[in-house]
């Protein structure tokens, strides 16, 4: 897939460093509200090896209030712009406001993550002016009620129900196919039982011809089946990661960087020897 000027393997396990430029989100909140601390965190995630920055200025955890456009490019567009001063690496701007889109895109971000699917007015149209990657991410509801009550009579089914109107409406508004990453959206209006198939069945969204990015990092489903907070949630962030691999996963968003490097390079080695 090009990103840019730059063309990326997909086929090889690619990490993308988690970067929330927020004072709420549920991993990390308000470490990395300034610019400074937001860029040397960024770096520090490059140097570990991470290929993509996700950078987030609005909070998607269950519950998270909404936030302005105008506060949310306050917050991304001086990270954005201050890293591609030091760093190319691939920025991918976490926003579903097309005016965020467009910016942080002018700003040097090279793809549009977007929870909603660019489903929100004007989205759509947005991320085929500009002619940038997407990922479209799959989410029953939304972040303030998406875990109230979330039902499915097969989760896997209709995840591909949605990933299949949405490439639909993509490609009438312009963009390609071979543009499109899909997210199937591990915590975003699923319970514990519905997650886990998702991760079990990932290898049948193949079929959508599309590349996988899996968010499983930190996510509260890991910590109801180990009974650990936030931060003791490596190990089971990691394991769940490589069985998202294993199943299909092109691309790990993820906030802990070197320790899940090194876990995908005992994956290639492995899986080069088959």
């Amino acid at each position: 897939m090009e990103f840019g000027s730059i063309q990326l393997d997909l086929k090889s396990p690619q990490i993308m460093g988690v970067l929330n430029v927020t004072p709420d989100s549920f991993s990390d909140a308000g470490q990395y509200v300034s610019v400074e601390a937001a860029v040397l965190r960024a770096l520090a995630m490059v140097e570990q090896g991470a290929t993509f920055i996700d950078i987030g200025g609005e909070s998607t955890r269950p519950g998270a209030q909404l936030v302005s456009t105008e506060e949310e490019l306050r917050r991304v567009i001086p990270v954005i712009e201050a890293l591609r001063e030091q760093s190319s690496v691939l920025v991918s701007i976490d926003t579903s406001k097309p005016e965020v889109m467009q910016q942080a895109i002018l700003a040097g971000a090279a793809l549009i993550n977007d929870v909603y699917a660019l489903r929100k007015p004007g989205a759509l149209e947005t991320a085929a002016r500009f002619d940038v990657p997407v990922c479209l991410m799959h989410m029953q509801g939304s972040p303030e009620d998406m875990q109230k009550r979330p039902t499915y009579t097969h989760v896997v089914d209709e995840v591909i129900d949605f990933f299949k109107q949405r490439l639909l409406a993509c490609e009438g508004a312009g963009i390609a196919r071979n543009k499109i990453l899909l997210d199937p959206g591990f915590g975003f209006g699923k319970t514990l039982s519905h997650n886990l198939t998702l991760l079990a069945e990932l290898s049948r969204l193949k079929e959508l011809n599309c590349p996988l990015l899996a968010g499983l990092s930190r996510k509260s489903m890991l910590g109801a089946i180990i009974d650990k907070p936030v931060e003791q949630r490596l190990s089971a962030s990691i394991t769940a990661g490589l069985l998202a691999l294993q199943n299909g996963a092109s691309i790990l968003r993820v906030h802990d960087v070197a320790e899940t490097a090194d876990a995908v390079a005992i994956y290639n080695a492995v899986r080069q020897v088959r």
